[in-house]
């Protein structure tokens, strides 16, 4: 796992359906000026890094690399126009969306390594599947 710089820069993170649900309530509002919508809840890369690791028995390795020129050090939005506005605020927590996440992307590699066991027994070439 790649780690840009020291991992103190910080970022949020923000569920799918949460982040649908604020901008689709941000569509049927009037309001036509910028408002943020996302998750306030900030984070550093690297407690986020950790967050990840510890939903696997062979945890990866934390690789640290050199911090693009441009890496913003601090992304936390706020929200709180939506709040007001929209009568919106993210409901899914970090560690839920990483279950979540991670279960969602669980059964696509599960379902790709099935297409494939059945791609190689009916001889199909591996770049055609």
């Amino acid at each position: 796992m790649t780690i840009y710089g020291d991992g103190k820069q910080t970022r949020s993170f923000c569920y799918v359906s949460d982040l649908v649900d604020g901008i689709y309530r941000l569509m049927m509002s009037k309001e036509h000026l910028p408002t943020n919508v996302g998750n306030p809840q900030e984070i550093t890369i690297l407690e986020f890094a950790e967050h990840i690791r510890k939903h696997f028995e062979n945890q990866p390795p934390i690789v640290f690399e050199e911090l693009p020129q441009d890496d913003p050090k601090r992304r936390c939005p706020d929200i709180t126009k939506a709040k007001r506005i929209l009568k919106w605020e993210p409901k899914v927590g970090l560690e839920e969306g990483l279950k979540l996440t991670l279960a969602y992307f669980k059964e696509v590699y599960k379902k790709r390594q099935e297409i494939r066991k059945v791609a190689l027994e009916m001889e199909i070439p591996a770049r055609d599947i």
